[in-house]
Order: structure tokens, then C-alpha cells, then sequence
């Protein structure tokens, strides 16, 4: 029987299995470990945030996500080294022993160029890599680098290193998840389920559009989340054509709304859409509805092991059925990506891309599928994601916030 994915809360206990997270370590670790080994490079040199989690588990919050100034080198037979921000590595240290106490080491390069790259403090840490992998025998094969200052790149191969591309590499590691991935990226998505509640109850006339952002970021961190990325809220006239965004728009009665809430449980995040009908909804509404949940449908019935990310593509709408000239105008109305650590990972599946370069569907793939259709009014429309992962025995969907027909939100 294929059973329901489980959410089973945040605590750990004696007397079920749910989350290890030393199986969860030792995984991506392993995963990571086979990319370098099966590739061309003697070491990957990783900035990405979240190549670092998956190599290092390590994670010192938002703030310095963006800055380019923690990195990790994982050196074939060698345990990962991370560079870090000040007192974190004695924090990494004392609660992060799974790496030895001598690999965590304080780095700084500069915020992203506000210390200048004259100071030399690019020059030092790039010695201090090329040190390693002299030491581990591997300074004459390339060195695989995910993304990268210019002012870094060119100092590596000032210093004599040959750089080559590692993300793709990573991707390809980070693509299959593990049960213990999965459950946390269920546990992520049942917090939102939640906050769905929260907002049905809460979506009115009167209430603005921040108002549902902050109540969403409210409860998911008082739920537990650990980052709250974004959450896209939009109403009425904003629905055509769709912002990306929130603003201070009070919702009206018979406005169309949706959301996306995008936050992660332990590093594994949500992409989770959901359309309302505020107060009442009209027939050019329910039909723009009816429409992307038939899409949605004809999507996820399509996904399988061993399908083709083309022919998922091919059941999605072409970007001319829903009033747009080109695919790339209509890129992210119509797709799916992968979700992780990472909010898009592999596979991205589209018509943009899919039909020249197609992926095979595995087991263990993870996965949000995003419709979109606009209303005939001219301003309405409908927006759903499903959050799917690939079983042996079909797609199932951890997306569990009704979504099958237009809700209609406090209804008059």
C-alpha cells in the first residue's frame, strides 16, 4: 500500500522511527563524495549555501547568506574543510563535531567586494586552498567551483589552479532524495497546510495583503521554521499578470487571491501555492480555476519513473493557451522544479527547456508542479502548486490544503 509520506512532528522519540539524522549526514555526504569521484576534479570548492549544508551540515542563518564569505572544500579521500564566519566556528566546534575540530577555520573575503580585493584577503585564502590540495596529492587536476566572485576566480587561477564547473555536479547529487530528506520536506509542507487554516479564516475584506504575509510568517516560525524565504500574496487586479510579490492592497469582496509560501524545516523548503475566492467568486473565476486544476491533473497523472521531463512538459499548456507570445514570457506559470535544500533544484520541467534537453524521472525525486491560468474577466486568475514525490508506485502528492475546486473564503 503506498501509504501517506510522514510528517511526524519536530521532536525526536524512543519509540518511533522518524527523522536520523546521521543517517541524513552520512547520505548526502556519500552522494556528494561519489559526484567528485565519478568527475574530473581532485576537489570541489563550494560557496553555494547549500552545498555547504549538504557537505557540512552547517547553517549560521539568513543574514550571511548572500555575502560569499563562508566555503568549503571537499578534496577527494579528505573530510570537508569550511571556512566561517568569526566566533561560528567555535560555535561548529563545540555542537558540529562530525567534522573534525581541526577542519572548521575562520574565513573572511570581503561582503562581496566591500573590502577590496587589494587587501589580499582573496590572495591568503586562495594559498591557503591551494596548500590542502597540494597536501592531498589532487593541485594538478582541476578544482570544481559552484558559483564564485570574479575577483576569487581570477586569483585561483592566478595562483595556477584550473577551475571548472561543480554546481552542475552537486545538482545532480542533491537530486535524489533520501527518506529522511523526504520526511523533512513533508514535515516543511505540513506547517504550511497549517498556515492555510490560519489563512482561510483570516482572508476577508479589510485585511491587507501584508497583513496575510506577516500572520504566514508568524505562525510558520512559531511552528518551527528556520527560514521564512518568501510568501507571495496577491489579489484582485494583481492577479493579472501575476507580480511575484505582495504589497499593502486591501483585499475587496469577490476578489480571486493567492499565495505562495515558501520556508524551510531544517534546510528543506516549500514552494506551495494556493488560490482563494474572497467572500464570493464568479464564473469567469471558477472557470480560470477549473482550468489550472485540469492542468494540474493531466501534469501529475503523467509523472512516473523513467518518463521523460518532455513529455511531462508536453501536457503542461503551451505559453500562446494562456496569452503569451513566447515560452520565456510564460516561464514559472507552467512548470515544475526541484525542491531540497535548495528552493530550485532538479528537475526544472518546462517547455522552455525540456523538449532540448530531457531528464529522465527517478525514484526519490522531488518535486512542485505550478499552474496558472488567467480569468476571462482580465484581472482574476488561478495560481495551484502541488508538491510531489516519485514512488515506486506513482506520483504522491504532500500538498494536502484542499485544492481540487475554487474555496471560497468567508462566504456571505
Amino acid at each position: 500500500m503506498n501509504r501517506p509520506m510522514p510528517a511526524p512532528g519536530h521532536m525526536a522519540v524512543d519509540y518511533e522511527d522518524r527523522l536520523d539524522f546521521v543517517r541524513l549526514r552520512d547520505y548526502r555526504l556519500g552522494r556528494a563524495r561519489t559526484a567528485l569521484e565519478a568527475s574530473e576534479c581532485g576537489a570541489f570548492l563550494l560557496f553555494d549555501f547549500y552545498n555547504i549544508r549538504y557537505t557540512t551540515h552547517t547553517w549560521i542563518g539568513g543574514a550571511l547568506g548572500d555575502k560569499m564569505i563562508r566555503y568549503a572544500l571537499l578534496a577527494r579521500g579528505k573530510d570537508p574543510v569550511l571556512w566561517d564566519f568569526g566566533s561560528a566556528v567555535k560555535h561548529h566546534q563545540l555542537y558540529s563535531q562530525w567534522v573534525p575540530r581541526e577542519n572548521y577555520r575562520a574565513g573572511f573575503l570581503g561582503f562581496r567586494g566591500a573590502v577590496a580585493p587589494s587587501v589580499g584577503l582573496m590572495e591568503a585564502a586562495v594559498a591557503e586552498i591551494k596548500s590542502l590540495l597540494v597536501e592531498a596529492g589532487v593541485a594538478d587536476q582541476p578544482v570544481g567551483v559552484d558559483i564564485v566572485e570574479p575577483p576569487f576566480l581570477f586569483e585561483l587561477q592566478r595562483q595556477g589552479l584550473t577551475v571548472v564547473d561543480a554546481q552542475q555536479l552537486m545538482l545532480d547529487a542533491r537530486v535524489i532524495k533520501s527518506r529522511d530528506e523526504i520526511t523533512l520536506l513533508t514535515q516543511a509542507v505540513a506547517m504550511v497546510d497549517g498556515v492555510y487554516q490560519d489563512i482561510t479564516e483570516a482572508l476577508k475584506p479589510g485585511v491587507r495583503e501584508n497583513e496575510i504575509v506577516a500572520l504566514a510568517n508568524k505562525r510558520l516560525y512559531e511552528m518551527g521554521s528556520d527560514q521564512v524565504e518568501a510568501v507571495n500574496a496577491i489579489s484582485g487586479e494583481r492577479c493579472n499578470p501575476h507580480p511575484h510579490n505582495f504589497t499593502d492592497r486591501l483585499v475587496r469582496p469577490g476578489d480571486q487571491a493567492f499565495f505562495d509560501i515558501i520556508h524551510s524545516y531544517n534546510g528543506y523548503r516549500t514552494c506551495y501555492y494556493r488560490t482563494f475566492a474572497v467572500g464570493s467568486s464568479t464564473a469567469s473565476q471558477r472557470a480560470a480555476y477549473d482550468r489550472a486544476r485540469e492542468w494540474m491533473d493531466r501534469g501529475i497523472e503523467g509523472i512516473r519513473a523513467g518518463v521523460g521531463t518532455d513529455e511531462v512538459a508536453a501536457l503542461l499548456p503551451k505559453a500562446e493557451e494562456f496569452g503569451f507570445a513566447s515560452e520565456m514570457e510564460a516561464f514559472g506559470l507552467q512548470f515544475a522544479h526541484g525542491l531540497g535544500l535548495g528552493l530550485h533544484e532538479r528537475p526544472i520541467i518546462s517547455r522552455l527547456n525540456s523538449m532540448k534537453e530531457p531528464v529522465e524521472l527517478q525514484v526519490g525525486m522531488v518535486f512542485a508542479l505550478e499552474t496558472y491560468c488567467p480569468a476571462s474577466d482580465g484581472f482574476s486568475a488561478a495560481r495551484i502548486e502541488e508538491e510531489i514525490v516519485i514512488t515506486e508506485d506513482g506520483p504522491q502528492v504532500i500538498t494536502l490544503f484542499p485544492a481540487q475546486t475554487l474555496m471560497v473564503t468567508n462566504p456571505y
